[in-house]
């Protein structure tokens, strides 16, 4: 039978993973035994977001959170969706459980990511409808055309206040569908890596702020 130590552990892995898996192994490397079933990890998630506590406390009724402090939630949340809900439980000095609890089961409120999307230009359609008609002229002309590529990505770490979509999140009963525009060349630093047909290439990193060639 796991300890409450061990029961408040996979909690809080659950809670940053998000993944009953994940959350095995950790306990199956941290405690270096068998880890708890996935029906286990989940009971001991719904109990800890309905009562704030893993303890077993038989009998125990069920935290009711008054229709007051549902208000106050509801009213910061409509004032400032992109609000953590760690942020609003300081500010209303309530339990972070209570705010979530409260904004999925009472409000009925999702958290939505911001997407990120580069800036469009006036003439960027016409260079891409350009660029696509000449690839499919090429590949006709030659059917071996497409062997010859290299496909790259980056990941780009901003010094500018670019935000973290994976840490933003928009409280709201649909999705928003917000997104923030950035201009390509604001102060970062690239990492690159490509992929051909045979091999990978890289990582490489770039102080600059744009990427030609490499």
């Amino acid at each position: 039978m796991a300890t409450v130590q061990e029961k408040a552990m996979c909690v809080l892995w659950f809670f940053e993973a998000k993944s009953v898996i994940t959350t095995q192994r950790r306990f199956r490397t941290t405690y270096k035994k068998d880890p708890p079933s996935d029906n286990s990890i989940r009971r001991w998630l719904t109990q800890f977001q309905e009562t704030g506590s893993v303890l077993h406390r038989k009998g125990a009724a069920r935290p009711s959170t008054s229709q007051e402090n549902v208000d106050r939630i509801q009213e910061t949340f409509t004032r400032s969706p992109r609000k953590s809900t760690r942020q609003a439980a300081v500010q209303l000095h309530m339990p972070h459980t209570t705010i979530w609890n409260v904004l999925h089961n009472r409000l009925h409120l999702n958290a939505y990511k911001m997407q990120i999307v580069q800036a469009l230009h006036p003439n960027d359609k016409q260079r891409r409808f350009e660029f696509a008609e000449q690839i499919l002229t090429r590949i006709e002309d030659d059917e071996n055309y497409l062997r010859k590529w290299f496909f790259s990505d980056e990941s780009t770490f901003h010094v500018s206040g670019k935000v973290n979509k994976h840490n933003c999140r928009i409280w709201g009963s649909e999705n928003p569908h917000d997104y923030r525009e950035l201009e390509r060349d604001s102060p970062k630093v690239n990492v690159c890596c490509t992929l051909s047909h045979t091999e990978v290439i890289g990582p490489f990193f770039f102080a600059e702020t744009t990427i030609n060639s490499f």
